[in-house]
């Protein structure tokens, strides 16, 4: 198996992971016990552990199953810490989006208006690509997971305090030519969020970690989520996350933050993640015009009718469309599934994520993520 198959990264576990057959499960049984139902199939498939919630209103219920710590057999509790991955290009989205209602910037500027010369070989232009490409995904800027430099780097984690400057991370993304011209075609890349990243900095002066800490982490009382920028390890009360690889679990629960950065480096845990996604769909962090923007979707392919906004994704599922995201980072897999009004949600997270798409962990905890959800 090719390095670039193996980190296909947030494409990696697909957005809508578990999305496409499901809303099966007996009436009898609560939502909560569907998805702990799926919990314990998780543990089956080889996952250490998993938490998960499901939120109607004000009617939250939370599940868990499994070791946080496989040596110490700490049992796993729906309030650990966890990397939430792609999850944090929602938080990054909307600090741009916010910088736009303030006349700081327009999405429709170009990446070579704020980062001169920062995407400019092998045909990918930053003179063509406009900020809001990189966040719906269709800039044509390849995935730099993907890139064996980065893959040898990362997935063997030999040096979990090893630093990415993001340029660098930019430059391996464009050593390749474009997916596509820009605003042709859908093409999941973090390096995208990447450069978004390095607007924010460019635009304010400050990291994307201190934006996000200072709009979005302490209006929201978010007091468990964190944004690294160095530090490899996790914070206390965390779930550690590993590496399965035949047979053999290998504990990753420090590594290299800034592989991803403002595309994917957050921790947090159910219950942030949930308020998070629930003051954003319900407008408490932008303003009408912007909210619209966040929600305007660009097709993900031909035929499911699934669409990315900025940051977000829309799914068609048996109970209606939804708003989700995956993220998936080295140890670390979650989803959230919430309605557009924010009412109904689901939250889920594992501690085992070794690279690779489809396997029967995330189809079984997956599936019984949206029926959980359709059974609101």
């Amino acid at each position: 198996m090719t390095a670039k198959r193996i980190l296909a990264l947030a494409a990696a576990v697909p957005l809508m992971a578990g999305l496409a057959g499901a809303a099966n499960a007996a009436p009898a049984q609560t939502p909560a016990e569907i998805l702990q139902a799926g919990a314990q199939a998780g543990l089956k498939d080889g996952y250490p552990a998993v938490i998960g919630m499901v939120r109607d209103g004000d009617n939250t219920q939370y599940i868990q199953a499994g070791a946080a710590d496989r040596v110490k057999g700490t049992p796993a509790d729906p309030k650990m810490k966890f990397r939430i991955g792609s999850n944090t290009k929602a938080f990054t989205a909307t600090v741009l989006l916010q910088l736009e209602a303030e006349h700081k910037l327009s999405l429709d500027d170009t990446v070579d208006h704020w980062l001169p010369g920062a995407v400019h070989a092998n045909g990918n232009d930053g003179t063509k690509i406009t900020l809001r490409q990189l966040l719906t995904h269709t800039s044509g800027i390849p995935d730099y997971a993907g890139n064996a430099q980065f893959d040898l780097n990362y997935v063997g984690n030999l040096d979990p305090s090893l630093q990415w400057a993001p340029q660098t991370l930019v430059n391996l993304g464009t050593a390749s030519k474009p997916v596509a011209a820009p605003g042709a075609k859908y093409s999941y890349s973090s390096t995208n969020y990447v450069l978004a990243g390095m607007v924010i900095k460019a635009v304010t002066g400050n990291d994307p970690a201190a934006e996000i800490q200072h709009r979005i982490i302490e209006p929201l009382g978010l007091h468990d989520t964190t944004f690294p920028t160095s530090d490899p390890a996790m914070p206390a009360n965390s779930l550690n996350g590993y590496f399965l690889a035949l047979g053999v679990y290998r504990d990753v629960t420090a590594s290299q933050v800034q592989a991803f950065g403002s595309a994917g480096a957050i921790v947090s845990t159910l219950d942030d993640l949930a308020t998070f996604e629930r003051a954003l769909m319900t407008g408490k962090l932008l303003q009408p015009a912007q909210e619209q923007e966040l929600k305007t979707t660009v097709p993900m392919d031909a035929t499911s009718g699934n669409g990315y906004g900025l940051g977000i994704g829309h799914a068609q599922t048996p109970c209606g469309p939804v708003w989700t995201h995956t993220g998936a980072v080295l140890g670390y897999l979650s989803q959230w599934i919430t309605s557009d009004d924010g009412s109904k949600q689901m939250v889920y997270a594992v501690n085992e994520f070794h690279m690779i798409e489809g396997t029967p962990g995330q189809t079984d905890v997956g599936t019984a993520a949206l029926n959980a959800y359709c059974a609101l």
